[in-house]
């Protein structure tokens, strides 16, 4: 397909990640590496160009290379074969595990249960008895459908949650899982951001990944500086309290990235698009690769 045909399947939709990806099913893998180069200037000027723009390249390349038929990034499939043989150093201790822990379910599970976002959820934590909660990977949540989780190529909201949550109090250490290089050290100040954030950079064999810690306390700029080498298990974070966490009770978000698309400024996507779940999984696997919660964590 050529950029001209592939641009005329992009004009006049609503949805561009679809109709990228329906229309990268004429693609070779020779070709999907400059496919969105050439789409963009048949675009030229056209609107749909600008809207293509204004959101994150790799993410469009990612579905090009899912929708041709290829893994929406080229080393998922070995990271994933690389973390299954791994030994992780477990993020919080006492092991969460071995200690008593609530799965933490949104779509109605728990009915009495506030919102994450709502300061009643500290007093009804705590009077659950358990000493972690667990929020889950893949859940599509109600939380994320305002705007600030709308981008310019689709009317659709990213609401599908691509780490897991750790709820604990505020001040609960943080150890890293495996050893890495500090990738950034951030701070997304925007409401039900991340707050304080730290990604770090593994490698898996000679391939890169990295692990995002979010809504983190202030003390992280003390633990960690970009560039500085951590071991397992070493303390890299505490969990974050309301008013330096982005608004959340105290939890961590815990994401695993096999591709940092173009995002370079020390945040990354935490929720996804619902339509585009497939393409998501590939660029952020399950985190339980890591953490190695017990079968049965998320039942409620």
């Amino acid at each position: 397909m050529t950029g001209a045909a592939l641009a005329e399947a992009l004009r006049g939709a609503e949805d561009l990640y679809g109709a990228l990806h329906q229309a990268a099913a004429g693609l070779t893998g020779a070709e999907v590496g400059g496919a969105l180069d050439a789409a963009l200037a048949a675009l030229g000027d056209a609107p749909e160009a600008a809207r293509l723009l204004a959101v994150d390249q790799g993410l469009l390349r990612a579905v090009l290379r899912h929708g041709a038929g290829l893994a929406a990034t080229a080393h998922a499939t070995a990271i994933r074969d690389w973390l299954a043989q791994a030994s992780p150093s477990p993020l919080f201790r006492p092991e969460i595990a071995s200690r008593p822990h609530i799965a933490l379910l949104t779509a109605g599970e728990r009915p009495d249960m506030p919102a994450f976002s709502d300061r009643a959820f500290d007093r009804w934590f705590a009077a659950t008895g358990a000493e972690y909660g667990l929020g889950a990977y893949g859940e599509n949540r109600s939380v994320y459908r305002s705007a600030q989780f709308a981008d310019a190529a689709s009317p659709e909201r990213r609401t599908v949650h691509l780490g897991i949550d750790v709820f604990a109090p505020a001040g609960t250490p943080v150890h890293a899982p495996l050893a890495a290089e500090v990738a950034f050290v951030a701070y997304n100040p925007d409401p039900l951001d991340y707050g304080h954030t730290l990604i770090l950079e593994h490698r898996g064999g000679d391939l890169p990944f990295w692990t995002l810690y979010g809504h983190l306390g202030g003390s992280l700029a003390g633990l960690c500086r970009p560039g500085q080498k951590v071991e397992a298990g070493q303390v890299i974070a505490h969990l974050g309290d309301w008013h330096e966490n982005g608004g959340w009770a105290p939890h961590l978000h815990f994401q695993v990235m096999t591709d940092l698309l173009e995002q370079r400024g020390g945040n990354f996507f935490g929720v996804g698009h619902r339509s585009l779940w497939p393409v998501w999984q590939v660029i952020c696997p399950d985190p339980n690769l890591i953490l190695r919660l017990p079968e049965g964590a998320f039942a409620v």
